[in-house]
């Protein structure tokens, strides 16, 4: 269960007319700092950024359904029933949430690391292509020179 400020910050995102996914890394934002304060860990950083967007699709992110091309069945499968989860909200179970939490605990904390968290965005560029790669750079520095006051 996401908790209540992250929830608060991603319809703040929704209302100012934010991207799905920029709503979304709330969600994960709080996931890493779950991992770097030892809430629980992770086997890798893409492990803690799946359990942010699945946290995402069940509080209501009208996230986009993963890439066929890149992603298992499985995981295809759970991203369809956390949106659905978002329209008839419920507790999980407790017996399972209770595992899963005892899984996560002996997982290192390594996962949150700056280093991991580098090493996984530098993977996933890598599987983009060019042209996406650059045009995302471009419009980071557009977006950086905009905040900074039009320096």
């Amino acid at each position: 269960m996401a908790q209540r400020e992250t929830i608060r910050r991603a319809r703040k995102d929704a209302a100012e007319g934010k991207a799905p996914t920029t709503q979304a890394g709330e969600f994960v934002r709080e996931e890493i700092e779950h991992i770097r304060r030892g809430k629980h860990g992770a086997r890798s950083a893409k492990q803690a950024i799946a359990i942010g967007l699945s946290k995402a699709r069940r509080a209501g992110v009208k996230l986009p359904p993963p890439d066929p091309s890149r992603t298992s069945k499985s995981t295809r499968r759970r991203a369809e029933r956390d949106t659905q989860a978002a329209k008839h909200p419920h507790k999980p179970a407790s017996k399972r949430s209770r595992a899963t939490k005892a899984v996560l605990k002996r997982e290192s904390r390594q996962a949150g690391s700056h280093q991991a968290l580098s090493r996984q965005a530098r993977n996933a560029a890598s599987s983009r292509r060019q042209t996406a790669r650059s045009s995302a750079a471009r419009k980071a520095a557009k977006t950086r020179k905009s905040r900074r006051g039009g320096r």
